[in-house]
């Protein structure tokens, strides 16, 4: 930890650009194209990919070819291919494609939840319950997301004690790897660490991850703020793209790109090699055929100062 702080040694980054980046394009990515974004992900170093969701073709159908993708990414060990499902009859499919992990998600708010997956919350959590039985007997370990933690595009501000009953619950389902995601942007940096706060007082047995949206430009501010609380995880998106199309509101991830590099910057080890990173991004971004906002995919990486002038160069 940086001495006089709770800042970290090392941060662990799940990219969720081939899912949560993806979804929101509006244009059907080739699978060939979403292997090869997975492989140089693998390549960089990133420890934990989220590869694919198992929805609906009907619903989603940039993730039609989950099974595929799943099968053709070259696994690397050591490194972690998580997937996403939204109810058991995905998580039937997904357990086919031996993912490392899978990951649920419920929202923090009724009418959220009912709008992205047709049920109530109490309903989502009764298919939990059947997933993290049909995990334990295929050796995968579950982990959760609760999204609309800090804020909701329908009812507005969200409790704190609200999300710490949810998580309470999904705790009592055996899952403790959660996610708290800030959907709409909405967070404030008091408000991360504030929650950050918390949990460590309520529930000290959850291991907690932060997944920022910067449709405010907040979320690196907000990554700060956790780190500061002590939170090791985060989830991140390749160039900031991504959004859920299901939820009014929702811009793009902080960038993995501008995570890695400011973490590193402040001596935080990710595993990351930036600069292959950053070539991902350009394959990334002549994929999705528009510019993605990451600003150091922009600005490049660290600048030294060289010359009697001072001047900078990359």
């Amino acid at each position: 930890m940086i001495q006089g702080m709770r800042i970290p040694e090392y941060v662990q980054i799940k990219d969720v650009s081939p899912r949560d980046g993806l979804q929101a394009e509006p244009t059907i990515v080739s699978t060939d194209q979403k292997v090869e974004l997975v492989n140089r992900l693998t390549a960089a170093g990133v420890p934990v990919i989220e590869v694919t969701s198992f929805v609906s073709p009907k619903w989603l159908p940039q993730m039609a070819d989950a099974e595929e993708v799943m099968r053709r990414i070259e696994r690397k060990p050591g490194v972690r291919y998580s997937v996403l499902v939204p109810n058991p009859k995905g998580a039937e499919r997904a357990f086919q494609s031996q993912p490392d992990e899978i990951t649920v998600f419920v929202s923090a708010s009724e009418t959220h939840n009912y709008k992205n997956v047709h049920r109530s919350i109490s309903e989502s959590l009764a298919g939990f319950a059947e997933i993290t039985e049909m995990a334990k007997d295929a050796g995968v370990p579950v982990t959760a997301v609760i999204v609309t933690a800090f804020g909701c595009p329908y009812e507005g501000r969200v409790p704190q004690s609200q999300v710490l009953d949810l998580a309470a619950k999904l705790t009592g389902l055996g899952i403790l790897d959660i996610t708290l995601g800030d959907t709409i942007g909405v967070a404030n940096a008091v408000q991360v660490y504030d929650m950050m706060e918390a949990f460590q007082l309520s529930l000290p047995m959850v291991r907690l991850a932060m997944h920022f949206h910067d449709n405010r430009g907040t979320a690196l501010a907000n990554m700060v703020a956790a780190l500061m609380a002590g939170c090791d995880r985060f989830e991140t998106a390749l160039g900031g793209i991504g959004g859920s199309p299901f939820s009014p509101g929702a811009g793009g991830n902080l960038a993995s790109d501008d995570a890695v590099y400011y973490l590193q910057e402040m001596g935080i080890r990710t595993g990351i090699h930036l600069e292959q990173l950053l070539e991902a991004t350009r394959f990334l971004e002549s994929v999705i055929g528009h510019a993605v906002p990451s600003r150091v995919y922009r600005a490049g990486g660290r600048m030294t100062p060289v010359g009697p002038e001072g001047d900078w160069h990359e």
